[in-house]
């Protein structure tokens, strides 16, 4: 019978990458040429903060550039700490230059919770070089930051881990018998490490727990080896994962469902199928890519203000992510699910393409042509043009298509909506015209 090991730190603390070679994601900053590969690489540090969403490596890269340039490592919460903690580290770390030449990396983890009074007490070090400052936080340096402190540290945005990220470092976890739980020979397939890399939702300090927590949930087979499945997880979890495939039939049958609910103008189905697919681990970028689309083809001009809606939803849930973002998404769906319905701008653009794919490119009568030259005003383009400002309501009556498709009308608008006014005023347009 295998003897299990027992560690005093939770996978995720024992995972920790020390060194770039070890670190996953990130490569915008950690890739060979990029800030942070160069600054461990030539192993000069310089103060930085660190933003992005939690689990993303800020602390560990904190420890690696550390270890890189040979510096001492001090770290403080600033959750628990306070001005009394701050000035004791800031003079340890003055007094270990002074007597040693050694500098030494201040990590603060959630900067952000500071004061302006305990961020002002960095200033003056970091500005001598007594301390290098490494300020971690998840949100926004620029509210939350004084602006001299900002003006002596660079911000450097790290971005949500990818799944495949996750699952890199789940591999990574399972087969490392040293630090890792490759002693436990677990096992889990692609399917099982996707759905943890799934609810991790990018987070790999949630992911390495619980895949921890399902190894040890999981009893060994007679062959000693533990094979994770979707119970164990789910009661690492203490929640039931919902069925979905977000590469197979389950994803295109929910976002469908999600599609047609928003078609069928019924909000309590809408936010349901939303809530479904956000649980199961949808990415909410691409529901919101599936908003602005349903905005101009199923709403279009009926509810102009729809597809600002729509786009204001997905830049709220790239600015806050999870889970507050997940409301910004919820107000879109109601609010199209609410709104007046119209396709006439999908009919008409389709009836334009359709148009062109039969009649390819006919030429552009001459009197709405350039006329930038002397030959050109010679050979009649721009003749005959008449400036719309230049008559009642703007409106001049000339062709403006090519003449063998004078007579095509591609948009007819509906008369609900905003575009009940569209199509009150396309039919004066057309009025005033046949007067003039």
């Amino acid at each position: 019978m295998n003897k299990i090991p027992k560690f005093s730190s939770p996978l995720a603390e024992r995972m920790r990458p020390r060194s770039l070679s070890e670190f996953v994601g990130q490569e915008h900053l950690t890739a060979p040429g990029k800030l942070l590969h160069h600054m461990v690489a030539q192993g000069e540090p310089s103060s930085i903060i660190l933003w992005g969403p939690p689990g993303t490596g800020k602390t560990t890269l904190a420890h690696i550039i550390a270890s890189a340039s040979g510096s001492a490592f001090s770290a403080l919460s600033a959750v628990t700490a306070g001005i009394k903690d701050v000035r004791q580290v800031i003079a340890e770390a003055a007094q270990l230059r002074q007597e040693h030449d050694r500098g030494t990396i201040l990590f603060i983890d959630e900067i952000h919770r500071f004061n302006k009074a305990q961020q002002d007490a960095f200033l003056p070090h970091v500005e001598n070089g007594d301390i290098i400052l490494v300020g971690a936080t998840t949100e926004n340096p620029s509210f939350e930051v004084i602006s001299p402190l900002l003006s002596r540290t660079k911000v450097l945005v790290l971005k949500q881990l990818s799944e495949k990220d996750i699952i890199t470092i789940l591999e990574h976890a399972l087969a490392d018998s040293g630090r890792g739980i490759g002693a436990f020979h677990a096992e889990a397939g692609p399917d099982m490490l996707e759905l943890i890399a799934q609810h991790s939702q990018g987070d790999a300090r949630a992911a390495l727990n619980t895949l921890e927590l399902s190894v040890m949930l999981t009893g060994a087979n007679e062959a000693g080896v533990r094979c994770i499945s979707r119970a164990s997880i789910e009661n690492a979890l203490q929640r039931k994962m919902l069925h979905y495939d977000k590469g197979g039939e389950e994803h295109y049958n929910l976002i469908s469902a999600l599609h047609k609910s928003l078609r069928g103008s019924d909000p309590d189905a809408s936010l349901y199928w939303l809530a479904r697919m956000l649980t199961a681990g949808e990415d909410p970028l691409f529901i919101a890519r599936r908003l602005i689309r349903f905005a101009s083809e199923d709403i279009g001009n009926a509810d102009p203000r729809a597809l600002q809606v729509a786009l204001d939803a997905r830049d709220a849930f790239h600015c806050i992510g999870h889970p507050e973002g997940e409301l910004a998404l919820a107000q879109a769906v109601v609010y199209l699910a609410t709104a007046p319905r119209s396709n006439a701008l999908y009919v008409a653009w389709q009836k334009a393409m359709r148009c062109i794919e039969k009649t390819g490119t006919l030429p552009v009568p001459l009197n709405i042509r350039n006329a930038p030259t002397g030959l050109m005003r010679d050979l009649g383009y721009g003749s005959g043009y008449k400036y719309d400002h230049n008559y009642d309501d703007a409106i001049a009556d000339q062709q403006l298509l090519p003449d063998e498709i004078t007579t095509e009308r591609f948009y007819q608008p509906s008369g609900r909506g905003y575009e009940k006014i569209i199509a009150e005023r396309m039919d004066y347009r057309a009025r005033k015209k046949n007067r003039d």
